[in-house]
């Protein structure tokens, strides 16, 4: 569990610089983007520039042969400039959905940890089994172990929302809405733990 603290500790700490990038415009990427942008506009328009509009003979195959070729060169104009348009978007959310997954990493590990401190070891009486955790807990430590690792779920779920703090992205905020269900969920299977282990008595 001090490994797991200490990873919290970590992530904490990252989780404000790595905020802090999220939010931040990345200039090259746009002016880069502008000017490729800007290219493939002139390219465009100096193409059609060349057509001649004063021939009077209509060819119908060539006619229709520019037209699919136009259709064509716009679809791919268009899809370039999605491309270009949205890629600082995406190299943000993959670095946010990273952080993320971290903190869901996290919670889980929380969890495998407090499988074994289970109330019955203390409730009812019995010997132990050759696969029997061993517990060096009393009631007061386990219900104690218990609340700290409620608190550092809930601490996780606090530092997953500040990646969708000033950064309005549908899957960063739908994968920060999954983190914190998934820590609260945790949290109330121990607050069931615990509840448990207040009507033990003391030993």
């Amino acid at each position: 569990m001090i490994n797991a603290c200490t990873e919290l500790l970590r992530l904490s700490q990252e989780a404000k610089s790595r905020a802090a990038w999220i939010e931040r415009p990345i200039v090259s990427l746009r002016i880069g983007a502008a000017l490729a942008i800007a290219v493939m506009t002139i390219g465009l328009i100096s193409a059609v520039s060349q057509v001649d509009p004063t021939t009077r003979r209509f060819d119908m195959v060539l006619f229709v042969n520019s037209l699919e070729a136009g259709i064509n060169n716009i679809v791919l104009l268009a899809a370039a400039v999605y491309f270009l348009v949205t890629i600082e978007t995406r190299i943000k959310r993959r670095r946010a959905l990273a952080a993320i997954h971290e903190l869901r990493s996290l919670a889980h590990i929380i969890d495998m940890h407090q499988l074994t401190k289970d109330p019955d070891r203390l409730m009812l009486e019995g010997s132990d089994t050759k696969s029997s955790p061993v517990t060096r807990m009393n009631v007061y430590q386990m219900s104690r172990y218990l609340d700290y690792c409620v608190e550092m779920l809930a601490l996780i779920g606090k530092i997953a929302a500040i990646y969708s703090l000033h950064w309005n992205d549908t899957a960063a905020i739908q994968a920060v809405t999954d983190v914190e269900g998934l820590t609260s969920s945790l949290s109330q299977k121990i607050f069931q733990k615990r509840m448990i282990l207040h009507d033990t008595p003391a030993r």
